[in-house]
């Protein structure tokens, strides 16, 4: 179904895009300063499992998409790119500003409240939708069979690392404080970097065929 070269690509760049400071990881690593390791954790696995939805979301959008017509594959393509291509902007305008943590904290160490906000905030937030709609057809093997289930596989791949990433982060939220919060020259570097993921899945996007 996968060749290992590809497989081997799509892990790289997940933990790439993963690490990559922003809202989710920031509310992960603040929780874990604030309210403990656990709290970190917990948060984490929320986060990552929101995903499940996306996930199943864009196996049914791209589902639709390429059994309506190849026009339709081609906008979405050319739909997709653009999006990657301005996410490729936003990184690179605001490269040198500052990270700052969620000044929220919680006042209340429930890990099932955690958890549960962990998943609302990943499932409400529509550019996690998008990310996945562009993101995980790319990797996908036209010419084999199931492509929903290389989606939902590379999908459940990207969730476990997400969790895994993420839960770390938590439980070690004041070793990373310093490097996420207080150095942007950190933070320069991973905008950077993730321009450079974001321009690189556009132009892949754009020569992805049925």
């Amino acid at each position: 179904m996968f060749d290992a070269a590809s497989l081997l690509f799509f892990i790289g760049t997940s933990i790439l895009l993963i690490i990559i400071p922003g809202p989710d990881l920031i509310f992960t690593v603040t929780q874990g300063m604030t309210n403990g390791r656990k709290a970190g954790v917990v948060t984490a696995l929320g986060l990552s499992l929101g995903n499940i939805i996306h996930t199943l979301a864009a196996v049914l959008g791209l589902s639709l998409i390429i059994q309506t017509s190849a026009v339709a594959f081609t906008i979405f393509k050319i739909l997709g790119a653009l999006y990657l291509f301005y996410m490729a902007f936003k990184a690179i305008k605001h490269r040198k500003e500052q990270l700052q943590p969620d000044s929220r904290t919680e006042k209340s160490r429930q890990t099932k409240g955690l958890f549960l906000r962990g998943v609302m905030m990943n499932i409400l937030n529509p550019k996690v939708a998008i990310f996945f709609l562009t993101f995980l057809p790319q990797f996908v093997n036209y010419r084999a069979d199931w492509v929903p289930l290389q989606m939902c596989l590379l999908g459940f791949i990207f969730i476990a690392l997400t969790a895994v990433i993420f839960g770390l982060l938590g439980y070690f939220a004041g070793s990373f404080r310093d490097r996420l919060f207080r150095r942007p020259r950190f933070s320069e570097y991973m905008n950077i970097a993730a321009a450079s993921i974001f321009l690189g899945l556009g132009i892949k996007l754009l020569t992805t065929k049925p």
